[in-house]
């Protein structure tokens, strides 16, 4: 791990993305892009100053531990980010304001269009997350046909942290589950095993009226006290019927806790 990207807005939610940038920089020996698209307003003049005042400020106080280079471009906020994102970076480090939050076209609701653009594995997080270490990590399995990115992200950020990884099933009764989920499910627990990454296998009955999983893995994640989840950010072809409403709940739960996006 060469560099982490951290794609910035003007707003609080910008500190929080830093810290988490910066933490996770200091665990891997990685260095910080803090990366600003800028509007037409904010290129030259007052404005300009000003917002280059204020990342300078940003860096000051949340940037402290790691190297921090701050860049900036100037376009249509996801072509600058995914552009960036292909140049020499390992992970795309990014906040969110949720579904009903501000810079609805940066930051909020296009999160997910983001992270599938980005071709980087993504740990996004909400304004109030905490940057601390990831001791658990809820991971329900996936029913897509290739895993390898996810489990390579999911084994980095375990190493970083000595994670506690529950790869997790919701079992519905009188529904079995497709071979395509129990063959992934059996390579997920080989694999970390093989990694030697801390492994919880769960099989929970549902408990959630529900279509989707979100909601379940959701409560199961904060009763266990996880500290993040993971999932592929594109959608199956098996479930894409609901793939986007349920990636869009996981990534702004009500707990406000991190996710790990995958490709």
């Amino acid at each position: 791990m060469r560099d982490l990207l951290c794609p910035v807005d003007m707003t609080e939610l910008a500190g929080t993305a830093l810290a988490h940038a910066v933490r996770l920089a200091q665990r891997s020996a990685a260095s910080v892009t803090l990366l600003h698209v800028r509007d037409r307003h904010e290129r030259e003049g007052p404005v300009g100053d000003q917002v280059r005042a204020e990342l300078d400020e940003l860096v000051r106080r949340h940037g402290q531990g790691a190297s921090v280079r701050t860049l900036y471009r100037d376009g249509n906020f996801m072509k600058e980010i995914a552009e960036e994102a292909a140049r020499d970076h390992g992970v795309m480090v990014v906040g969110t304001h949720g579904p009903r939050g501000l810079r609805q076209n940066l930051m909020g609701a296009d999160i997910l269009k983001l992270v599938r653009h980005v071709r980087l594995p993504s740990w996004v997080m909400q304004q109030d997350s905490p940057a601390r270490p990831v001791e658990r990590l809820v991971v329900p399995v996936s029913g897509h046909e290739h895993i390898s990115g996810l489990l390579d992200a999911i084994t980095w950020l375990a190493g970083l942290d000595d994670t506690e990884v529950h790869v997790y099933q919701v079992m519905r009764p009188n529904e079995g589950a497709s071979e395509q989920l129990q063959a992934n499910k059996q390579r997920m627990l080989r694999h970390l095993v093989q990694a030697r990454v801390r492994t919880v296998e769960v099989n929970e009955p549902s408990t959630v009226f529900s279509v989707g999983f979100a909601e379940q893995t959701i409560r199961y994640a904060e009763r266990v006290n996880a500290h993040g989840l993971a999932f592929i950010a594109d959608a199956s072809d098996e479930y894409r019927y609901i793939a986007d409403a349920e990636k869009e709940r996981l990534i702004t739960n009500k707990f406000d806790i991190p996710v790990l996006c995958a490709h």
